[in-house]
């Protein structure tokens, strides 16, 4: 099985950053199609950004413009670059790996973002 370790979440303040790594304990990582998500209290787990093997991305239009997912295959990480952060951002972040009929999700990161 795959484990997927993320890190980098915490606090921030409005218009600040912070950078989110999931890191994978197998090669076909490179392989694979990784997602960033975010659920917050009460509401549905969302997609936030994805980035395929070849490096095409995907970005929710709330995020566009603030937020960059990038990928190291020599490091089996994807990351999250966070910027110009908004309260509304506070969530519990999770990496997901897809390939194929294969997913596995990360643990999940808390971020939240005060006013």
């Amino acid at each position: 099985q795959v484990q997927l370790v993320e890190s980098g979440g915490g606090l921030a303040q409005a218009g600040g950053s912070l950078r989110l790594s999931c890191a994978a304990s197998e090669n076909f990582f490179r392989a694979s199609t990784m997602g960033w998500y975010r659920q917050a209290p009460g509401k549905q787990r969302e997609l936030v950004a994805s980035i395929t093997a070849g490096g095409n991305t995907h970005y929710v239009d709330s995020v566009k413009g603030r937020f960059t997912i990038s990928r190291d295959n020599a490091k089996n990480t994807v990351y999250l670059q966070m910027n110009s952060l908004k309260p509304e951002d506070s969530a519990v972040y999770y990496c997901k790996l897809e390939l194929l009929h294969y997913e596995r999700w990360g643990q999940g990161t808390q971020v939240t973002v005060s006013s």
